[in-house]
């Protein structure tokens, strides 16, 4: 089982403690153990030469504008210029479509060599069936493992084996445009009910109030969930309903429900939202389209690097309905990469991988992209460019209280499935909060018999 564990062991803050040298392998030269030959004479090395080997590395960096993306260019074009019989293969999907893709593979036994999976509850099916291979070993090559905060990696590991390495480690906010609120003289919220106030200020604008790509489901539930972090008056409802001390029927949930329909029917959100998937709800917002935008602190480097560069704040979720810690967020250990059990090159794989993590945060921090990452980085953020609204998360992670995992990484696949269905519907439909209650419940009840 996954460890329990405070967030101060894996908070933003210990991302400074370490030497950016310990993770900035020379991006020109083979990774220890990749393969290379020794000082033998020209025979012994066509002799120890490997063959041609293609690794297909499933990915959810389909942006090719995005920062993420241009870092994982960067380190797969400076791997395989070392390393000449080696493709990477590259299968970039948004986060929906690579789940989909992954379920099907899985199923067929096909997993690629390289794949994403999410943490907790979301992987452990698949670890379950033998569909990943630990990496303990790779870990312990050039001194990978201590380049992730502590604590992190328990989120990815089952009984004492490490199954995948996240890309990050974020929190929930609340972007928004300081032009846009200007223009519509309107100040950031407090209170959820001060922010129903601005959503309506800025719709009499004819400004789009918040931005969403709820195509990709998981992003409504992602802002739900902060409002029953709020309604719960602190973490930890999902844990009391898997302890059978509380139900989706309790009134901590319903009024979520509630106030979440509240900010829909206020008409806080773009026409037709569950039309845009995550890279087109985005995109209204880095286009100055849409005046907030609510995300995990990832999309930082990618907002730094759109149009509306230097005129974006961020502030912390408010209470609702006079409850809850705005220090309290949803948390978001990232997406992580898994490697096949049944690769065909399991050992090329893992030293692949290896040099991708060891270099990620040094490349992520030249390209202005460490803000929210699982690894440690050391450097100075103002020298090095960093903008003013990534100095601001950096200030808002050192004061994080605590929080809750996303809801799919929490319930098992049944009940989270259920819940991003029930969750999208309330965009197209209005409902009484207590039947959202006991969608919720029946499936619960359905999925865990």
């Amino acid at each position: 089982m996954v460890k329990a564990m405070k967030w101060a062991q894996v908070a933003l803050a210990g991302t400074l403690a370490v030497s950016l040298a310990a993770c900035g392998t020379d991006a020109n030269k083979p990774a220890a153990g990749s393969g290379g030959t020794g000082s033998s004479g020209e025979a012994a090395k066509e002799k120890d030469k490997p063959g041609a080997v293609t690794i297909t590395f499933q990915n959810i960096y389909p942006d090719p504008t995005a920062p993420n993306h241009k870092i994982m260019k960067k380190i797969v074009a400076d791997y395989t210029a070392a390393h000449p019989n080696i493709k990477i293969e590259l299968d970039s999907l948004n986060t929906d479509q690579q789940k989909l893709k992954l379920k099907t593979q899985a199923a067929a036994k096909e997993v690629p060599d390289i794949t994403i999976v999410n943490p907790a509850a979301q992987m452990k099916p698949f670890v379950d069936a033998g569909l990943l291979a630990p990496l303990n070993d790779m870990l312990d090559q050039n001194g990978l493992k201590d380049t992730f905060q502590k604590g992190i990696l328990d989120y990815y590991s089952f009984n004492n084996n490490v199954y995948a390495l996240p890309d990050g480690n974020n929190i929930g906010v609340v972007f928004y445009n300081k032009e846009l609120f200007s223009q519509a003289g309107v100040e950031v919220p407090k209170t959820f009910e001060e922010m129903i106030e601005v959503v309506k200020k800025l719709k009499a604008k004819g400004i789009t109030p918040i931005a969403i790509g709820e195509k990709d489901s998981w992003t409504g539930s992602f802002l739900f969930m902060n409002m029953l972090l709020r309604t719960n008056n602190g973490p930890g409802f999902l844990k009391d309903v898997l302890d059978k001390k509380k139900t989706f029927g309790d009134s901590a949930f319903t009024d979520a429900a509630s106030k979440f329909q509240d900010l829909v029917q206020a008409g806080a959100f773009q026409e037709g939202a569950t039309s845009f998937d995550y890279n087109a709800g985005e995109n209204l917002f880095k286009t100055g389209k849409s005046a907030m935008y609510f995300m995990g602190t990832w999309a930082t480097g990618a907002i730094d690097d759109s149009s509306v560069k230097g005129k974006i704040g961020v502030f912390k979720f408010p209470t609702v309905g006079g409850k809850g810690n705005p220090d309290q967020y949803m948390i978001a250990p990232g997406s992580a990469f898994a490697v096949s059990a049944t690769s065909k090159h399991l050992k090329e794989t893992k030293e692949f991988l290896n040099y991708f993590m060891v270099n990620f945060p040094k490349v992520s921090f030249e390209m202005k992209n460490a803000v929210g990452i699982a690894q440690k980085v050391e450097g100075d953020f103002k020298a090095a460019g960093y903008s003013q609204l990534a100095m601001d998360i950096l200030e808002l992670f050192k004061n994080v209280q605590g929080g809750d995992l996303a809801f799919d990484n929490t319930m098992n696949p049944g009940t989270a499935q259920a819940h991003l269905t029930s969750i999208q519907n309330l965009f197209v439909q209005k409902k009484d909060p207590k039947d959202v209650g006991k969608e919720h419940q029946t499936a619960f009840e359905t999925n865990n018999k």
